[in-house]
């Protein structure tokens, strides 16, 4: 017989062991070695049992264990001493609070999904393990933010494979008591719930659950309450589940819900409210408009409030491809919106923030990330290249201009390397270079040799190889109930063989099976009698995702192959545990992706953070920090004539670079046994890319680019009764008015030689109509540069122009047009070389941080 509702009742500790609770309940221990060592000893082999989860340990320990530690006093010490470390950790000032000069006291960091811990699986993918990573580097910092999401009971799936080779999804449910949560309440003890008005006058409700991560408090919205009817209690039933309306519910608990419980948070704990509204994607954009509710609410109008919430809100996307971005129903957004749910919110003014209003778009649907980069004045993408693929992506939003100028920025990821650093590289740190801090040792120093470096990666290849044979052990199990497993899993994967490392989600663009687009070949490569390969790959395909699982399938089908199954494996559902153990237990890191449609691809950052080296096309975060010592990479084929060519050509050149660069050096050993080229390229690995790649770098940009610049936006547009706000809201609405009748009407020049040379002046007169407009309302400037055969130019400069106080007295005998202004500059010609240029008009506010920012844009015909 089966339950029909499960929960875990948590062991009474003896009270000299008190303190594991308050070690338990704060999920720095996903990260702090420790911590976790702390808890390991308790129970080795049940801590891995269960999957290095403290609260289920402490459920399932033997009562008599804890009994006996209680009662030795070096263990109790050292619960008190790590206890003690933990409290300092969360109460001493750090790197935030030493930065001088204005910074916001509160940030709230919005996401639908957060990787943290395999034991709280609220995450799909790159995306919520990104999350995960920026709370926790947060936390190391000292940054003010507070995380909001969803909890959802059944998480995104577990997956297994059938004996076909086909994924199976199952979604067991998560018991929160079991989890290092806490129900938010007031100073009564009632539960704080968050109530979302819906059509046909019923009530969405949800509970708010509490972890913290670190320094870090994470607010997560769960439905599945007795105050909601059935149906409305499955809205946070499991990630990314169900059709465009339960999605748009989600969404709509997540960003208008989610900024109700900060707002209640932040009251109850005596906490100023949030000044910078980060928002990771665009899934939980509605939280600008319940910010815009909120201010006309406090006597703003619409566009007034729109100024304030805009100058406060940082928008991240992830998305290169269109087809990635959430689109609603316009009709379905407007059913939710006709009713009480934000008051004072227009339902046309809410949805022109989501409209394509621009060519090839469609009048049909609700854009999430359109309505995100309206939201937010600051946007950025990913990675460097990420950011050039946005801005051409979005550039529709920004007619007129060049993509260059759109106003999307880029900060590269970064991922937390306590989490995912190996503890055996983190103890050759403390050892040999005197610091744990992996992203920070001395990496060149003699002090580590050739041979530390050597060991140490052999030692976390074979922990990676045993696990591998425990979790294929486990899945043959599954599919053969009651069986005696084979004597060839014992088998899979050589401890001393080159292991390359393939995982993550199982989109098509990430093309799982290019390595088998000659089957053959790649055999030869596995088996290859002198340097031979192995490949481990996992990763899980989105349930609806018909083609994923037809990958998925092709990969597990060459794998069973009695030749090849113990050099390749497919292993089933990938998560964070596995990661750990992957990534340190690789020696090179494949990905191949068809560029450029990975924003940034943080697994092969967690490989080379344990010194592995990357295999991967020049996409994502690999074209900024490749330099030809820390790995290879896979030439493009973008010029190929369609994708099947586009797959043959690099999947060829995946072959050569594995067969005559890769495993040659991987093999070339000295007399010790060590192949020395190899680990310098691990030396080099460690020293160069573990600053850059750890998250810490990733959260200090965000700060100082973005967290600070929106505090101050909104501090300053908020003061005295939203005066400036008000300002520029009447401002905006006189400039978009009369924009239309804006143009630049001649321009003239002069002071050129015939034959124009290095060093010549250009004097540049620019006669402009501004339908009414003051010069200090807009800036006139020459654009110039490099023009190229079809008249664009590039290499671009721009230049001012001053509007001139006595036109008359400035005319050089051309009549000037009838109303127009003169605006007057002078340009160095300081380059040879085919120039062009030409002039241009935009909006000009010091509360603009972008000439691009209104969309709005004059240029000379």
């Amino acid at each position: 017989m089966k339950a029909i509702r499960k929960f875990t009742v948590r062991t009474v500790l003896p009270e000299s062991l008190a303190a594991l609770d308050e070690l338990a309940g704060n999920l720095r221990w996903s990260w702090h070695e420790p911590t976790r060592q702390l808890f390991e000893h308790i129970a080795p082999e049940l801590w891995r049992e269960i999957g290095a989860d403290p609260v289920a340990l402490l459920g399932s320990v033997d009562p008599a264990r804890l009994e006996a530690l209680s009662r030795d006093h070096d263990y109790v010490s050292w619960v008190n001493s790590v206890r003690a470390d933990l409290r300092d950790y969360l109460e001493q000032p750090r790197w935030y609070q030493g930065l001088e000069g204005e910074k916001p006291e509160s940030i709230a960091y919005f996401s639908p999904e957060f990787g943290i811990a395999a034991a709280l699986p609220q995450y799909s993918g790159g995306l919520g393990i990104l999350a995960g990573d920026h709370l926790k580097s947060a936390s190391d910092l000292g940054v003010p933010l507070v995380g909001v999401g969803l909890f959802y009971r059944a998480g995104y799936f577990s997956q297994a494979i059938s004996p076909d080779g086909w994924q199976v999804e199952s979604y067991p449910l998560l018991d929160p008591d079991g989890l290092p949560l806490s129900v938010l309440r007031r100073a009564d003890g009632s539960a704080v719930q968050v109530s979302l008005a819906l059509p046909d006058n019923r009530t969405l409700h949800a509970r708010v659950w509490q972890a913290m991560v670190g320094r870090i408090r994470l607010l997560m919205l769960d439905t599945d309450i007795p105050e909601n009817a059935d149906d409305l209690r499955l809205v946070t039933d499991r990630l990314y589940g169900g059709g465009g309306e339960h999605r748009l519910l989600q969404e709509l608990l997540l960003g208008i819900g989610g900024a109700r419980a900060v707002k209640l948070w932040s009251n109850l704990n005596g906490r100023p409210d949030p000044e910078v509204f980060h928002t990771n994607e665009g899934h939980a954009g509605f939280l600008g408009l319940e910010r815009i509710s909120s201010l006309i609410g406090d006597g703003l109008s619409f566009s007034e409030a729109l100024q304030v919430a805009r100058a406060g809100t940082v928008f991240t996307t992830h998305t290169p491809v269109a087809a990635g971005i959430d689109r609603f129903e316009r009709s379905l957004v407007r059913r939710y919106f006709e009713t009480d749910l934000l008051p004072g919110v227009a339902v046309d003014d809410l949805l022109a923030l989501g409209a394509e209003n621009y060519q090839d778009g469609s009048p049909d649907v609700f854009n999430m990330a359109l309505m995100g980069l309206r939201l937010g004045q600051r946007a950025n993408g990913v990675s460097k290249l990420h950011g050039e693929v946005s801005r051409r992506m979005f550039k529709g939003l920004w007619p007129g201009f060049d993509a260059e100028d759109v106003p999307i920025a880029s900060i590269t990821n970064g991922v937390h390397a306590p989490t995912w650093t190996d503890p055996a590289l983190l103890a050759l740190a403390q050892n040999r270079l005197g610091t744990s801090d992996t992203s920070e040792a001395d990496w060149a120093s003699d002090a580590v040799s050739d041979d530390d470096l050597w060991q140490v990666r052999g030692q976390m290849r074979l922990q990676f190889v045993e696990d591998a044979r425990r979790r294929i052990a486990t899945a043959w199990l599954v599919q053969n109930p009651g069986g005696i497993v084979p004597s060839w899993i014992g088998k899979v994967f050589d401890p001393s063989v080159l292991t390359i490392g393939f995982a993550r989600r199982v989109p098509t663009y990430k093309r799982l099976t290019l390595m088998l687009h000659d089957p053959e070949r790649l055999r030869a490569l596995l088996l290859h009698p002198e340097h031979p390969i192995q490949i481990v790959i996992a990763g899980k395909s989105h349930p609806a995702d018909e083609e994923g699982k037809r990958l998925i399938q092709k990969v597990v089908q060459f794998a069973a192959d009695p030749e090849l199954r113990t050099r390749i494996a497919f292993l089933p559902d990938y998560n964070i545990g596995m990661a750990q153990l992957m990534y340190p237990g690789t020696d090179v890191w494949l990905n191949n992706p068809l560029r450029p449609l990975e924003a940034c691809g943080t697994s092969g950052m967690k490989a080379a953070l344990n010194g592995a080296l990357n295999l991967s096309i020049l996409d994502g975060w690999w074209p900024e920090y490749y330099d030809g010592k820390n790995g290879w990479a896979i030439p493009s084929a973008d010029a190929a004539g369609d994708s099947a060519e586009r797959d043959r050509i690099e999947a060829d050149a995946l072959y050569e670079l594995i067969e005559h660069h890769v495993a040659p050096r991987f093999y070339d050993r000295n007399a010790d046994g060590v192949p020395e080229r190899w680990v310098s390229s691990i030396r080099h690995t460690l020293a160069g890319l573990s600053p850059e790649l750890n998250a810490g770098r990733m959260v200090r940009e965000y700060v100082q680019k973005l967290y600070r610049p929106a505090g101050q936006a909104e501090a300053r547009l908020s003061a005295n009764n939203y005066r400036a706000a008000r300002e520029l809201a009447v401002w905006k609405g006189r400039i978009v008015a009369a924009w239309p009748g804006v143009a630049v009407a001649h321009v003239e020049s002069g002071g050129v030689a015939t034959v124009p040379q290095v060093g010549d002046e250009l004097h540049l007169r620019a006669h402009v109509h501004l339908n009414g407009l003051e010069p200090g309302d807009v800036t006139v400037e020459v654009v110039y540069g490099k023009s190229l055969g079809n008249d664009e130019l590039s290499d671009v400069s721009t230049l001012a122009l001053t509007a001139a106080t006595d036109p008359d007295q400035e005319s050089t005998g051309s009549p000037a047009p009838g109303n127009a202004t003169l605006f007057t500059g002078t340009v160095q010609l300081d380059r040879g070389g085919a120039f062009g240029y030409t002039v241009r008009v935009v909006p000009r506010n010091d509360l603009l941080i972008s000439p691009a920012e209104m969309g709005l844009i004059a240029v000379a015909g």
